[in-house]
């Protein structure tokens, strides 16, 4: 390998202090419906793969919302009404997270998402986009929920999952929180994200072993705030990038800068190589890009991403083929695109990372 590879982060200045490797992991949405065979698919998938880390959500899901997966279909967290738990997604999850460990892989826990609020979920129904980050009845009730699932107890383990740091490397309160309000919007709350990190962290304490983050936004300067960065409770600002620019190292360097002046990680935990000939970052039907040409983006990218010394986490990785439906970045194991991400996921960890993440990884 290159030495100019691990020296990539020289020019960021004495903040480096660690001899720590980039890891890299992928997202699934849906996982906690996988089968035990679609389970060991995915699990041996990612492993080979040298991928450390699966963010997983808690909204329900069916078949007819996967990306062509048959999974066992199950119903959000909070079905019916607010403070009215199922528990099926926390123990489908508890399955999971038991076979992820055996394959040397952490889950990173979404505990809600926007697009389950916009989608007219319970807290959707009840308090809309705008008064669920700023009513107190909202957030208290939200809290309650953050609580309730650190509290559950691992039907196997017999352990909560705040408890949990051989299988959870992260929990954040809300995947790309306030996204469809708007920039400004989501500057003029940005507490609402640090309240919530509150939250979690009292639950959590301070010596956990598991990580607190934020979920992501629309690029990578919407998902780094000032207010985040000096949120004492956080300790990951995740960046959402799908726009090329957003991939350059030299753009990424000023951001990993900011977030080791202020003693935080960063982690590219979403960003993707688009399946059609569109622009990277709207992708959601086109002519279908050349296999050689999307290879060389997803090397190009996955590798100007680490040589800033971050992590990064792909999305998607599928257990399946990719059935190319619309936005369509993500890639099934066996595809034709699927060696390439394997290579590029492997060879990571010959860059040397901004943030030493090693104590929450398996």
């Amino acid at each position: 390998m290159k030495l100019s590879r691990v020296l990539s982060l020289v020019s960021l200045g004495a903040s480096v202090v660690s001899a720590a490797q980039v890891f890299t992991g992928s997202n699934l949405y849906y996982a906690a419906g996988l089968n035990a065979a679609q389970r060991k698919t995915l699990l041996s998938g990612l492993q080979s793969a040298g991928m450390k880390v699966l963010r997983v959500w808690l909204d329900g899901q069916s078949t007819a919302t996967t990306k062509g997966t048959t999974i066992t279909s199950y119903p959000s967290l909070e079905p019916n009404a607010i403070g009215s738990y199922d528990d099926t997604v926390l123990n489908l999850l508890d399955d999971f997270m038991i076979d992820a460990h055996s394959y040397g892989i952490k889950l990173m826990i979404s505990m809600h998402s926007f697009n389950a609020l916009e989608g007219n979920d319970v807290y959707g129904k009840w308090y809309g986009t705008g008064y669920f980050y700023e009513q107190a009845d909202a957030i208290n009730a939200f809290d309650r929920r953050l609580r309730y699932i650190l509290n559950h107890k691992h039907k196997t383990l017999g352990t909560p999952w705040k408890s949990l740091k051989q299988y959870i490397f992260a929990f954040e309160a809300q995947n790309e929180a306030m996204i469809g309000k708007g920039q400004d919007y989501i500057v003029a709350h940005q507490s609402w994200q640090c309240d919530r990190a509150n939250t979690i962290k009292s639950e959590l304490g301070n010596n956990s072993g598991i990580l607190i983050t934020t979920g992501g936004e629309s690029w990578m300067d919407e998902s780094v705030k000032d207010g985040w960065l000096k949120c004492a409770a956080l300790d990951v600002i995740a960046i959402h990038a799908y726009g090329v620019g957003d991939f350059s190292t030299n753009a990424i360097k000023p951001y990993v800068q900011r977030a080791l002046n202020a003693g935080k990680k960063l982690i590219f935990q979403e960003w993707g190589a688009c399946y059609y000939n569109t622009e990277n970052n709207n992708c959601p039907v086109g002519g279908v890009l050349n296999t050689n040409t999307r290879n060389q983006n997803i090397q190009n990218w996955a590798n100007g991403i680490a040589a800033a010394g971050v992590p990064w986490m792909y999305w998607q990785v599928l257990p399946n083929a990719d059935p190319h439906y619309s936005y369509d970045f993500e890639i099934g194991i066996g595809d034709a695109s699927w060696g390439t991400l394997q290579s590029v996921s492997k060879g990571a960890s010959s860059y040397t990372s901004a943030f030493d993440f090693s104590a929450y990884l398996l």
